[in-house]
């Protein structure tokens, strides 16, 4: 894969478009049973205290974490993931589960390391001390789970990734709060130097755990969540008409977006930092513009 990625300029144009109107229709369930509804709920309060339990035992038991947290980090690059590719017996799946079995609990002891490190009003905010259990729970449900030798095995520990992506899906969004409320206790240049190695380690760690769930999918071009071959232009296009439909909504124009460059270029790519960043760049160009 070539470190150089084809340049491709985007030009916001002159506002068009009309004022859309947004339909919005509203389905109500039957409320279940309420005694079926207490006994779930019974079961699922005792369940989640006995992961917080064991989250705050873990808490001053660190063994484990100071052991993997002293490890250092087995990088894959995209070129050596694509590379690999895909064996017709699926045995690439076995050992790319192998290897996240090995490497995540290493990187999450990394993180619980780096919240320990906080002054300590700042790591007890109730949104940062939140995010920061997730982690504890999510490295003791990942380091003591079995060695994976088979299918059935890994199957079980593709279930346990889908699970955690879900649970950290507004790490983001709690740091932030956590964060804005404890600013006055904590230095700007600490602030940035913990958010710019978490937010890193969190995409690289939900970039492999997705890449081995799209393993288990049959995509035309695709290896795991490589694109082999990503066009550039369809990407851009593709959240240009996302972002310019908020917009309309909200502003009632939005102005043209027009590609030029080497819109035509083919190549690898993982387009999934892509569309963190790209929606972001259309945002503020778009809004630039209409408040101009």
């Amino acid at each position: 894969m070539s470190p150089l990625l084809p340049r491709v300029l985007v030009v916001v144009g002159r506002a068009s478009g009309r004022k859309r109107r947004a339909d919005v229709s509203l389905t109500t369930t039957p409320p279940a049973r309420r005694t079926s509804h207490v006994h779930s709920g019974a079961h699922e309060y005792e369940r989640q205290s006995r992961e917080r339990s064991k989250t705050v035992t873990s808490y001053y038991s660190l063994s484990a974490i100071d052991s993997a947290a002293a490890k250092p980090s087995v990088r894959l690059t995209p070129a050596t993931i694509l590379y690999i590719g895909k064996c017709p017996d699926g045995s690439h799946i076995l050992r790319s589960a192998q290897y996240l079995h090995k490497e995540l609990p290493v990187r999450i002891a990394h993180r619980i390391v780096g919240f320990r490190s906080l002054p300590f009003i700042v790591g007890c905010n109730p949104a940062i001390l939140a995010v920061h259990e997730l982690y504890i729970r999510a490295f003791h449900i990942l380091s003591e789970y079995p060695a994976i030798s088979d299918v059935k095995s890994e199957n079980g520990y593709a279930n346990v990734l889908r699970k955690l992506l879900d649970d950290h899906k507004n790490v983001v969004t709690e740091l932030a709060e956590g964060f804005r409320e404890s600013r006055k206790y904590i230095q700007d240049e600490l602030v940035k130097k913990f958010l710019d190695r978490t937010l890193t380690s969190r995409l690289g760690i939900r970039m492999l755990a997705e890449h081995h769930l799209a393993l288990h999918e049959e995509r035309p071009n695709h290896v795991g969540i490589i694109n082999v071959s990503m066009k550039l232009k369809d990407v851009v296009e593709k959240w240009a008409d996302f972002v310019r439909r908020i917009a309309l909504h909200k502003y009632g124009r939005a102005p043209t977006v027009r590609l030029n460059g080497h819109i035509n270029s083919v190549f690898p790519y993982i387009e999934v930092p892509l569309d963190y960043i790209f929606p972001e760049l259309l945002k503020n160009a778009i809004r630039y513009f209409i408040d101009k």
